[in-house]
């Protein structure tokens, strides 16, 4: 090959991959995207300013000019969903792109801490901490090695956070269900989505963006929080100051001044401290880092950059992080937060359900006044007076000795019962279970009132994957108090379909009643007929 041939050859290929990198999109549109129906779909992009773009989809064509801010969007018309695999081409002045494998079905977003984050490969290469359980990890080991549904997809987010400085794209791809691709599903998700493949019969496409061990408040979007007149808007702008402050003072030279005199400290004393003890290696402070936990970092890096791709709607497990932090205004941050993202994607009030936390820890011996994880519970149920909104609960199949429960199988069921019921036209389907409503004081006696009681109250027990069973047994879980705030387990009887009495012979005038209220409150047994167990509630005190 002569040196002309190989210079135009090398400056053909330099052309390709220029032209290339020109049409600029999010990785969500890449090959095997679901896309949602029934829906106006935002198609965007970035390029040249004043270059004319223009999106082909089914019988869809659509042109628009790149603005001045370098950023492309077109809308589709509503899409009728489609297991057919279809082609979407991209024309960025004289270059094309073409996007393969695209589906038209149903979206769900996928978000919060490890109880959403942990794929099915966590569940089944995790510890067995419940011996007893193995039957639910061999049950989903077998689905993950054998399970093939091409119209079942998922793209995650990396675990990513950016302080104030709002991400517009991240790494990443689209898989389906396959044998080899099983194991890097949400469990959760895998779950609820599979809930709606068997039931709808059309495509569903999860997004994963989830991160253990992450807070409710690095979750919330950074315009909520400044916008915000409350103590949450009071609580970012104390931390942006404080944040900002540190890395107005913080000087590199200083930073390798300390550095370098820790060190020969270090080298002077063997390596060990006073004590003898072997001490680290020193490292030099590098600049101020907001981190992951600081108010919206997650947000701005990890819900940003899908915003504002058509979904159908949120589902969320997350909550243990805030147990010992703000738990008491947890009701009210995780509404602003949803309301934020509802605002964030323009698409109206669009469904968000959420797992309430499992039971967790040793079996409570005893009503206490304070319980962080209960307090997380039952602001979780406060939650749902936000337009829709839904709560999976299960305080009946999580673990003492495992904040991550191995049933992510009724997890994702219950969570798409609320879907199902609430999205999909399933109307006469029971998607909850009893929800406290009110409560009657008479003598020494309360009559708590529940919703969602379905065909009526039962006694029940649920035993790893199997449905819940009635049962001849006492009903447990219960606590009431008098004026002197004592709480003691109480006496409860269903006295009505929708309805439970509760006593104890030591009071005479109680002012309260919960139920379920600690961590984990042991084998609490109310559901209704259809198997769903009764939330954690407490009634207001009486006046």
């Amino acid at each position: 090959m002569t040196i002309k041939l190989l210079s135009i050859c090398v400056a053909s290929i330099a052309s390709s991959f220029t032209a290339y990198a020109e049409i600029k999109m999010p990785v969500l549109f890449t090959d095997g995207m679901v896309l949602q129906q029934k829906s106006k779909v935002p198609i965007w992009g970035w390029g040249e300013q004043g270059t004319k773009v223009t999106v082909t989809f089914g019988n869809q064509k659509k042109s628009t000019t790149i603005q001045a801010n370098g950023k492309w969007m077109i809308s589709l018309a509503p899409l009728t969903a489609s297991a057919k695999s279809a082609q979407m081409t991209i024309k960025l002045g004289d270059e094309t792109k073409t996007i393969n494998d695209v589906l038209v079905g149903e979206v769900w977003l996928c978000s919060g801490q490890s109880n959403m984050d942990f794929t099915i490969d966590h569940i089944i290469k995790g510890a067995l901490k419940t011996p007893k359980n193995k039957p639910i990890v061999d049950y989903i080991l077998k689905e993950a090695t054998t399970a093939k549904d091409p119209l079942l997809r998922q793209i995650s987010v990396p675990h990513a956070y950016s302080y104030q400085k709002q991400r517009t794209d991240f790494k990443g791809n689209w898989i389906d269900c396959q044998p080899e691709n099983n194991r890097k599903f949400t469990a959760v998700g895998y779950y609820f989505g599979r809930e709606l493949r068997m039931k709808l019969k059309v495509p569903v496409g999860l997004i994963e963006s989830s991160w253990g061990g992450s807070r409710l408040e690095p979750w919330i979007m950074m315009d909520t929080y400044q916008q915000s007149k409350s103590e949450m808007g009071d609580y970012y702008r104390a931390a942006v100051k404080k944040m900002d402050q540190a890395i107005e003072k913080w000087d590199p030279e200083v930073a390798k001044k300390n550095y370098k005199k820790q060190l020969t400290l270090w080298k002077d004393q063997g390596g060990k401290s006073v004590k003898g003890k072997l001490r680290r290696k020193p490292r030099m402070a590098g600049k101020p880092n907001a981190g992951r936990q600081f108010p919206s970092a997650m947000a701005n890096a990890m819900i940003h950059p899908l915003v504002p791709y058509a979904i159908k709607g949120t589902i969320w497990y997350q909550g243990e992080s805030n147990a010992g932090f703000y738990p008491d205004v947890y009701a009210s941050r995780f509404i602003s937060m949803i309301e934020g993202w509802r605002k964030a994607w323009g698409q109206g009030d669009f469904p968000f359900y959420y797992v309430q936390l499992a039971n967790y820890k040793k079996i409570a011996t005893r009503p206490k006044e304070k319980d962080g994880w209960a307090t997380i519970c039952d602001q979780q149920r406060l939650t749902l007076k936000l337009k829709n909104t839904g709560m999976a609960v299960i305080n009946d199949i999580g673990e003492a000795r495992d904040i991550h429960p191995k049933n992510k199988i009724d997890t994702g069921k219950r969570l798409a019962l609320w879907a199902l019921a609430k999205d999909y036209g399933n109307k006469d389907l029971v998607f909850s279970g009893p929800l406290y409503e009110k409560s009657q004081f008479s003598g020494n006696k309360v009559t708590i009132t529940f919703s969602s009681s379905g065909g009526g109250l039962m006694v029940g027990k649920k035993s790893l994957m199997e449905p819940t069973v009635k049962v001849d047994a006492p009903l447990k879980g219960f606590q009431i108090c008098g004026a002197d705030r004592q709480w003691k387990w109480a006496d409860a009887k269903i006295v009505g379909k929708s309805q439970v009495e509760v006593t104890h012979p030591d009071i005479s005038s109680p002012v309260e009643v919960r139920y379920a209220w600690a961590a984990n409150p042991g084998k609490v047994n109310l559901y209704n007929k259809e198997g769903l167990p009764t939330s954690i509630f407490k009634t207001t005190e009486k006046q």
